[in-house]
């Protein structure tokens, strides 16, 4: 499996399926969708930005203590002035890719709820088969992973119906927006906010919406992996400091993203998707996440996540609650660690910098064309990426890494990131060898 990088913004974007991802760096602007909220992609130059040719970008920049990924230091060689203006994007993309189609949507939801009802009915057979024991764990574990990876594919019907990708009737929508997520014990509502932001403030380093890094700073992330490399030695030190970050953000990370906005902005204070207020004082009070009506749909996504918490409680009550973790839990886990591997993967890398207010602009693979216009349906992603990169080859970046070295390297190489000119870079000073194995 390799990952592409597609780039038609500020700096770097790609293309995404489940087996490739990307990195996308800047703004995108918002356009209001009934329910939902639309994102398109702006430029520098659509919105009225002056852009400085005297960039210290590039060839210019201090590269020391970059560990390059496999784009070898291309997304910090892009300049502003080097990418097209939106209009010029929208206008190489078939206009057929920004209609959803209901009954290809359907189609595709129909294919995804029965493969996993099937994995569900085979676990169900396993259940009676040999129970739910400590010693069939190794079992369950090879369970999980087929079925929360087929059922995966639920969780990509319900993000286009956040993002108004998977129909014109936004009824039907949002019942089944609703539904799916709510059945993964995702608020419907509260993420399409929160996502819609995060297409906004990709790779910002106060109002970004997820994967936001940390600062350097005393007694933070970098002191802590140095007590690592100090402690067991460099590369004993980093392994285990990689396992641990691996742990945090494909275990851990998507519970509390949803809880307390784990890797979210700071900006925002400590957020809940349960709740609409944040639940630290904001230093921006005016962007916090969930503002005027969206706090009554925070409550009305509650809804939905008390009834699929009522109905797991009473079936672990009536069949026991290995049971519960056997065929839900389990499938879930790997649903969730997915979700946060190929978003971690699309926006983070050793060589792919962040931004601040001053200098944070445009974002735009599938995962591009998505960023671009995310109304544009998964299943027609393809064909707007292939406009894009037809018509921008000289922005088109590709990494050969395959995904678990890629992940490898971001888990050991990403703790955090210092300013180095306009840009916020992952600092690695003297990892560089070190990384690169």
């Amino acid at each position: 499996m390799a990952f592409h990088r597609l780039a038609v913004t500020a700096l770097v974007v790609g293309s995404l399926s489940v087996s490739q991802a990307f990195t996308p760096v800047g703004l995108v602007g918002t356009r209001s969708v009934q329910n939902e909220l639309r994102m398109v992609a702006t430029t520098p130059s659509d919105l009225g930005m002056d852009v400085d040719k005297s960039d210290s970008s590039g060839s210019m920049m201090d590269l020391s203590g970059i560990v390059f990924s496999g784009l070898k230091g291309k997304a910090l060689s892009l300049k502003p002035e080097d990418f097209p203006k939106s209009r010029d994007i929208k206008a190489v993309i078939p206009e057929d890719c920004f209609e959803p189609e209901t009954a290809k949507s359907l189609g595709y939801l129909s294919v995804s709820t029965i493969g996993t009802a099937l994995c569900t009915a085979v676990g169900v057979g396993m259940v009676g088969a040999i129970g739910t024991s400590i010693l069939t764990l190794p079992i369950w574990a090879a369970y999980s992973a087929v079925t929360g990876t087929v059922a995966m594919g639920l969780w990509v019907l319900a993000h286009e119906c956040g993002h108004g990708a998977f129909s014109k009737d936004k009824k039907l929508q949002d019942a089944v927006g609703y539904i799916l997520h709510s059945l993964l014990l995702v608020p419907y509502y509260s993420w399409q906010r929160s996502h819609a932001v995060h297409h906004q403030y990709t790779n910002h380093m106060e109002l970004g919406e997820t994967h936001v890094p940390e600062q350097l700073e005393e007694n933070g992330a970098y002191q802590r992996r140095e007590a690592f490399l100090k402690e067991f030695g460099e590369e004993k030190g980093l392994q285990l400091w990689g396992i641990v970050q691996g742990f945090l953000h494909l275990v851990v990370g998507w519970p509390g993203y949803l809880l307390i906005g784990a890797t979210g902005g700071p900006a925002r204070g400590m957020t809940n998707h349960f709740y609409p207020n944040p639940l630290t004082e904001p230093t921006l009070p005016k962007k916090e996440l969930f503002p005027g009506n969206w706090k009554e749909k925070v409550y009305q996504s509650d809804i939905g996540i008390a009834a699929v918490v009522g109905g797991l409680v009473a079936w672990g009550a009536c069949r026991g609650f290995g049971e519960v973790m056997a065929l839900y839990g389990g499938p879930l886990l790997v649903i969730n660690a997915w979700l946060v591997l190929y978003t971690w993967l699309q926006h983070t890398d050793t060589d792919v910098p962040h931004f601040t207010d001053e200098d944070h602009n445009f974002i735009g693979s599938t995962h591009v064309a998505h960023h671009y216009d995310s109304s544009i349906p998964h299943y027609k992603a393809q064909a707007a990426t292939d406009a894009i990169k037809e018509n921008f080859p000289e922005l088109y970046l590709y990494d050969p890494t395959p995904i678990p070295e890629a992940l490898w390297r971001v888990c050991k190489g990403c703790a955090v990131v210092e300013k180095r000119g306009d840009k916020y870079i992952w600092k690695n000073d003297g990892l560089e060898e070190a990384l690169s194995k």
